[in-house]
């Protein structure tokens, strides 16, 4: 047989397309050609695969060797070809039997000794796997009798084995592999199960933050809500101390939620760790990220940070310091929870329901409106105060939920309250978890997802709150996006109290949040 198949799978933005290897034997001069639009790291798997068969003391054909990465039309990156290519050689030259590779796909990069190398991406390879096989199953309308198989290098297979409906099998080198598809006696390779659960490292606690009830209340009722958050005060109150503590007070992930956060971090460059199994992602990015960076772009495209917070929490920092057009560029996603990256030759759609916590200063001097006396007197003119705020467009705001500000302690306050301890991250996650639950149980979503028509369905305030509401609203010249936000905090609020519907006082509380920080 001069011919054989191997299935593997490409690395492309948002997911894990399929591709046929094909490898064809022919008479001729010796020559080794890959095509397919392969880039230059597939292009140089040529050397690779040679010299591992060698070393591994295999036979490398003499023929003319003609690889086909099929579809045509899609491109191929990275080293993970390099183990389909050479079972495929060895396969089409009868080395190794064809019909062991029927059902079954690989992935993995070659060292030149036939030891298999770590890859990127193996958690995406394993869901569209699951996916593809439960198609194929439906389309043929019968049950799938086994699951699907996934070759990987030994490194990397723990992640995939998360990944259930899927039989992973890792192995440590070429010869291993090949003498477990050639079923010699004692070398077969062990399906492995999802590596047990390790103690995550430890998140910053809430019982470290001194003080500012106020402000730790927001966050909880952001956290069981999922909404967006705006934090303004001065330079050390706390902004991002307070922010670095959200994950650690959010509900805990679904497992759907969790396959797909492991999923869009599998195909970053980073990769996906399985210490971070069900753990929320959260990312702060330097207020000079570009827009490629923030929101995604590249040929071909390639995830931002919004996506890679994706089901987790972005942290900007220092917000009015962000270009002004990067910043405007969260708008759709901010709304929408995903973003599309459109290319002269492909559009790529990636999910970004991300939670925003944002961080600023009040003025370029961090002190307007706070300690009126000589020790921490602002120096900003009006106008300086002024175009520093300005750096936020009204749109932008418009779609940040919660405005809250967050004043400086004394040295009395700090000394007064450092004996005494806050309330423990673990106590507020359970009021929050318990929350989100209620929310999950009435919609099948978050407050902050809720639709306009759906929000009308499940908030009903009384008509005190109705009218406090419109009061509101005409006094702070709300737009109608304004106006449903300050009903998805209010009906967040109504869910940590356990209340049906929210009441006047959590319609007050949530106009608090949206006035809280007035522009100067």
């Amino acid at each position: 047989m001069s011919l054989a198949l191997v299935r593997s799978r490409a690395l492309a933005p948002g997911g894990a397309p399929e591709v046929k290897v094909e490898v064809h034997l022919a008479n001729g001069l010796p020559a080794f050609s890959i095509v397919g639009l392969p880039d230059l790291e597939v292009r140089e798997s040529r050397e690779r695969v040679r010299a591992a068969l060698q070393n591994c003391r295999f036979e490398f054909p003499a023929r003319r060797i003609t690889v086909n990465l099929a579809p045509a039309d899609l491109p191929k990156a990275s080293g993970h070809f390099d183990l389909p290519i050479a079972l495929g050689i060895l396969a089409a030259s009868g080395q190794l039997p064809i019909k062991a590779l029927e059902g079954r796909e690989f992935a993995g990069e070659l060292s030149l000794s036939g030891a298999l190398r770590p890859i990127r991406g193996v958690f995406a390879m394993a869901c569209e796997l699951v996916r593809t096989h439960a198609e194929k199953c439906q389309a043929r309308s019968s049950p799938a009798t086994r699951e699907p198989e996934l070759y990987l290098p030994l490194e990397s297979a723990a992640a995939a084995a998360l990944v259930p409906g899927v039989s992973v099998f890792g192995a440590p080198d070429l010869p291993s592999l090949c003498a477990h598809l050639a079923r010699a006696a004692g070398a077969a390779l062990q399906p492995l199960s999802a590596p047990a659960p390790t103690a995550p490292p430890p998140q910053p606690d809430l019982d470290e933050v001194i003080g500012q009830a106020a402000a730790r209340r927001a966050l909880e009722v952001a956290a069981a809500g999922g909404h967006h958050l705006l934090i303004v005060g001065p330079p050390g109150a706390g902004k991002s101390m307070l922010a670095a503590r959200l994950p650690g007070i959010l509900p805990p992930m679904t497992a759907s939620e969790a396959l797909a956060c492991a999923a869009v971090l599998s195909l970053s460059k980073g990769g996906f760790s399985p210490a971070m199994w069900q753990r929320r992602p959260f990312r702060a990015p330097h207020h000079s990220a570009s827009a490629a960076a923030l929101i995604g772009g590249g040929n071909p495209p390639q995830a931002g940070e919004i996506t890679l917070a994706h089901l987790g929490v972005l942290f900007l920092d220092e917000l009015p310091e962000f270009d002004r057009k990067v910043l405007e560029m969260l708008r759709e996603p901010l709304e929408n929870g995903h973003i599309t990256i459109s290319r002269a030759g492909r559009q790529v759609e990636f999910p970004a329901a991300a939670q925003l916590i944002a961080a600023m200063n009040p003025c370029p001097c961090g002190w307007r409106g706070w300690f009126s006396d000589n020790r921490a007197r602002c120096r900003c003119s009006p106008d300086q105060a002024a175009r520093y705020q300005n750096k936020l467009s009204g749109p932008l705001l418009d779609r940040i939920d919660m405005q809250i500000t967050m004043p400086a302690l004394t040295p009395h306050e700090l000394a007064e309250r450092a004996q005494q301890p806050g309330e423990s991250s673990a106590a507020v996650a359970l009021r929050v978890a318990s929350a989100r639950q209620r929310q999950i149980a009435r919609q099948a979503c978050s407050n902050q997802a809720l639709t306009a028509r759906a929000l009308e369905a499940a908030c009903q305030p009384d008509q005190r709150g109705r009218d406090l509401l419109e009061q509101a609203g005409h006094r702070f010249q709300w737009s109608a996006r304004a106006h449903y936000r300050v009903l998805k905090v209010a009906r967040t609020l109504a869910d940590l109290d356990g209340a049906p519907q929210p009441e006047a006082l959590h319609i007050a509380e949530a106009i608090q949040y949206r006035s809280g920080f007035r522009m100067n």
